[in-house]
Formats: structure tokens, C-alpha cells, sequence
């Protein structure tokens, strides 16, 4: 999400009393200035705490900011991988974090409470099916359209991107492409997510083909009418760590049989297991993918995540699960569309990505 970084910047040879009046604009928000010198580097920091620091200091209101400023200050570097540095500066309670070029200028301001972190991948979402289950309501509005709370969908999960940095996104359309084509006519939570348009049906991701995939980093692949509390920047660590090819997004799926289970050899039965329940995971329709992998994807030919999955392992290439700690409803039915509602309805910030 962009930010407004101006009201935050002031000059190093400002009065105490102007920083004063810039603050006092601040109030109610992040209360923090970063000053900045003649060239436009960042030489320190200004809070309300700095400032009745240095009247007990002796320093007067029409001193210089260049006196009362906090010389040690954290800040990133453009062009680093910010994922752990921002991590780290958010765990510590920091609220705004200034991105600094190589001269040492201000570019940004990250503010934590909005932007968790900066995650180095782009993301596609899958947004072409019909939604036949959930028809009449999928007659006129494709599904990743409906109303879930005060907004579609779809823009539940664009917020979430936008929450962990992630601004280059695009959706893959075919049925009433048009009203989604429409819809992200204008930006939302400050991404302009570009549409692609399926010529013909792909399968469940078949559309990436479709798509421009840089031959390095991964890519955020996910079906477009998830309600889900995810943590991608969780689902990041463990991908980079796990060295994957493939990371798939799972959520837990328990089975229970009202049925006392034998336990056999043979024509032997050597015990029972009294309506026992059974715990697997089950692939949530979200994926981390190296755009390495992603690139072989066929143009023109139908192709399901579950092929390209079967495929890689195949291969012998690296694919592992991570598990979903949190919310998960996949909107296919009436039923789970009426449960998406009521949970948005019982909550007032979801989803929570942490």
C-alpha cells in the first residue's frame, strides 16, 4: 500500500517549535518525523518523547531539530531482501520504517500496522470459473465478485497481498471477464492488478501460462474465492527454508467413522478401533512457486495444479506443505458462502494476517 511520506518528513535546520507543529498534525496517527538533511539524507529521528528530552537538556523552541533528533535510527536499504531486517524492526515494536536509497535519501515509509512486511514475489490469482454451485447468484456476478462483508471476495485477498508488500498482481478471467475486467479498473488496496483473459478454459492453473513470469524469484498462485486468514510471510520463510519448488498451502481435514474399525490379518481380526477419527491435510488452493517451474507451464493446453504438482514430484523436485493456522473456507457452496458471511458478521478485522 502507498503511504504519504511528506507530513513525516522535516529538515534538520527546522525550528523544535515548527517540528512541534508538524507533530501536533501527526496526532492520533504515528507520531514520528525523520529528518533529513540539506542533501535530503536521513540524519535522525523526531518523536514527542525527543523533543521534552532535550527541553530537560536546556534546548529551546527555536533551536534547530538538528538538536533534539535521535541519531540512532533503524532503517532498510532499497535493493536488499527487507523480508527478516522488517521482521525484526516490527517485532521490535517499530511503527515506521524509512527505506533509504544509496545515497542514503528517504524512498518510502513503511508503516508496519499496514504493511507487515515486503515479500519479493508477485502473485496470480485464478479467477475464470463459473461458480455453477452457487447459481442463481453466479448468473450475472462471477463469484470472485460477491459479497463477503462490505467488499467482494476477491478484494479480501487483494488486501492480504497488499498487507505483506506485494504489488505486482494478476488475475486470470473467463467467465463474465468483462465485470471483472470492470472492477479492477481502478486500484484496489492500492495495487493496479493487471487482468489476463483466458481464450479458452486453462484448468486450474493452465491461465499462468498466460501470464509474464520473470525467470527468477516465485510466485503466489491462488484460486480467487478463498476467505483466508493465511500468513503468506510464514508461508514465505518456510518455502525459502525448505528450499521448495513447491510449497502448497494446506489446511487440516478430519474424518470421523461412526463405525467400529477392524483391524485385520489375513481372515484374522486382531482388534478394533471404536469410531475412530482420522486427520489429513488437504490442499487449500494456494501454492508458493518457483517462476522457474511455473515458466514450464504449456500455453494453450489445460492444466490443473494437481498436474503440475504430480509432475514436479516426478521429477524428483522439491514440493512440502505448509499448514494453515487459522481460517480457511473455500466459497463453492451456498453453505459455505452463508458461513463466510456469518463469520465476517462476528468479526470486525478479518481477515488477520500475522
Amino acid at each position: 500500500m502507498k503511504y504519504k511520506m511528506e507530513r513525516h518528513l522535516i529538515s534538520d535546520r527546522a525550528t523544535v517549535i515548527e517540528a512541534l507543529e508538524k507533530l501536533n498534525k501527526l496526532s492520533g496517527g504515528r507520531m514520528t518525523l525523520i529528518v533529513t538533511d540539506a542533501d535530503g539524507r536521513m540524519c535522525g529521528t523526531l518523536t514527542d518523547g525527543d523533543v521534552r528530552r532535550a527541553f530537560l537538556r536546556g534546548v529551546a523552541l527555536a533551536d534547530s531539530v538538528e538538536v533534539a533528533m535521535n541519531r540512532h535510527y533503524s532503517a532498510l536499504q532499497a535493493g536488499e531482501d527487507m523480508v527478516e531486517p522488517l521482521r525484526d524492526m516490527r517485532i521490535r515494536g517499530l511503527r515506521l520504517v524509512p527505506v533509504l536509497d544509496d545515497e542514503g535519501r528517504v524512498m518510502r515509509i513503511i508503516d508496519t500496522h499496514v504493511t507487515r512486511t515486503i515479500l519479493p514475489v508477485r502473485a496470480i490469482l485464478m479467477a475464470g470459473g463459473k461458480g455453477e454451485r452457487l447459481r442463481p447468484l453466479t448468473l450475472s456476478v462471477p463469484k470472485p465478485l460477491l459479497q463477503i462483508g462490505d467488499r467482494p471476495i476477491i478484494d479480501h485477498n487483494i488486501d492480504a497481498l497488499a498487507s505483506v508488500g506485494v504489488s505486482d498482481v494478476s488475475v486470470t478471467v473467463n467467465y463474465l471477464a468483462e465485470k471483472l475486467e470492470e472492477h479492477f479498473a481502478v486500484p484496489v488496496s492500492g495495487i493496479d492488478v493487471k487482468c489476463v483473459r483466458e481464450t479458452m478454459p486453462l484448468g486450474t492453473i493452465g491461465s499462468v501460462s498466460l501470464c509474464d513470469i520473470p525467470q527468477e524469484g516465485d510466485t503466489i498462485v491462488m484460486n480467487s474465492d478463498l476467505l483466508t486468514s493465511i500468513s503468506f510471510e510464514d508461508m514465505y520463510f518456510h518455502h525459502k527454508s525448505e528450499k521448495a519448488d513447491i510449497t502448497i498451502a494446506a489446511t487440516p481435514y478430519n474424518v470421523s467413522v461412526p463405525y467400529a474399525i477392524l483391524s485385520t490379518e489375513g481372515t484374522m481380526v486382531r482388534s478394533l478401533e471404536e469410531k475412530p477419527s482420522y486427520s489429513f491435510y488437504a490442499n487449500a488452493g494456494i501454492y508458493m512457486i518457483s517462476n522457474r517451474l511455473l515458466r514450464s507451464v504449456p500455453a494453450g493446453v489445460r492444466t490443473d495444479a494437481t498436474d503440475l504438482i504430480e509432475s514436479a514430484i516426478a521429477s524428483g523436485m522439491r514440493v512440502t506443505y505448509f499448514p494453515i493456522n487459522g481460517t480457511w473456507i473455500d466459497i463453492g457452496s451456498p453453505a459455505d458462502y452463508a458461513h463466510a458471511r456469518e463469520l465476517m458478521r462476528q468479526v470486525t478485522d478479518f481477515p488477520s494476517h500475522p
